[in-house]
């Protein structure tokens, strides 16, 4: 129920934060299972929030397992379609949760169901591709192995920016890899090796390999352009958005600021808690704009998502 409804506030709402997405091969969004999303991982959970809101079917995701040491993080973040993986300097002793978590994997693959998993296993506000680690090459051979017919679909997800309001994305999906590319006459270590070097070339040519510090490159590949007559139109209103949304917005920022430090998680905590406290910030200029000014005013709350994607136009799109 809690992932229901996150997903479709997600969806309602996304478009505030978000400007543009373009996405190669949009039809494979709407793909059924058994399939594993072998992603790379740029910008924490938000590449998640991403795919849970375009993908039609509900998604699970695994996660670093020391999310989950409160028991009561862990019923949410369960009941949020996500499961823990832990890495070795997470504590040996976890490590075999793992175990229970690629078998939770594996019955859902047997009902036809979606995971993802970030194939880097780290996240980092960059953009290149990092080494691959071997948890995909391991879920998805077990998978095989167990004669479940699963496709791995590679997916590159590529943001103009980590750290501005007003994203613009680039998703692009690679070749398929299913169970007739590994070869299955050599030793484990053997497959997992041709597996990874498939899945690395699949990811590298779709993630945009840029230098942290050129920002003409990311300009010229990510920009979104608008004619004068975008600007004219819609001047007011951009104006009216930010007026409104400066209370909700700023002090956000400034204390992620404060907390994080501009840490790899900065852009996603914002996004989080803007997707969470929108409706209910809406709903209170709605109220707000009708005891002052009355049916005007509550219209004038009503739009003020629509000011919202105006203000988009006007603000810059890069780092």
């Amino acid at each position: 129920m809690l992932y229901t409804i996150l997903k479709l506030i997600a969806r309602l709402f996304l478009p505030l934060y978000v400007r543009e997405i373009r996405i190669q091969e949009p039809d494979r969004l709407k793909w059924d299972g058994p399939l594993l999303l072998a992603c790379n991982h740029p910008n924490s959970f938000l590449d998640s929030v991403l795919l849970d809101t375009l993908f039609e079917k509900p998604i699970w995701s695994l996660a670093r397992g020391d999310a989950f040491r409160n028991k009561w993080v862990a019923r949410i973040l369960h009941s949020l379609r996500i499961l823990p993986v832990y890495r070795t300097s997470e504590g040996p002793e976890n490590l075999h949760i793992n175990y229970r978590t690629f078998e939770s994997c594996l019955h859902l693959f047997r009902e036809k169901g979606i995971v993802t998993i970030y194939s880097e296993a780290k996240c980092i506000n960059e953009w290149r591709l990092r080494p691959l680690r071997k948890g995909t090459a391991r879920l998805a051979i077990q998978t095989w192995s167990a004669g479940i017919p699963l496709r791995v679909l590679p997916v590159s997800i590529n943001y103009s920016s980590y750290h501005r309001y007003g994203k613009n994305l680039i998703i692009q999906f690679g070749d398929v890899i299913e169970s007739t590319d590994i070869p299955w006459n050599e030793p484990e270590g053997k497959r997992h090796q041709a597996f990874n070097e498939k899945l690395q070339r699949s990811l590298q040519a779709g993630v945009i390999q840029l230098d942290g510090k050129d920002q003409a490159g990311r300009k010229k590949i990510f920009q979104k352009k608008y004619t004068p007559w975008h600007y004219a139109w819609s001047a007011i209103p951009a104006a009216i958005g930010w007026l409104l949304h400066f209370p909700l917005y700023f002090p956000i920022r400034v204390l992620v600021a404060v907390t994080s430090r501009y840490n790899d998680h900065f852009d996603s905590i914002i996004a989080g808690l803007l997707l969470l406290l929108y409706p209910f910030y809406w709903a209170g200029l709605i109220s707000l704009g009708f005891f002052q000014w009355g049916l005007y005013g509550a219209l004038l709350g009503l739009a003020a998502p629509l000011t919202v994607r105006t203000l988009l136009i006007w603000l810059r799109q890069t780092d």
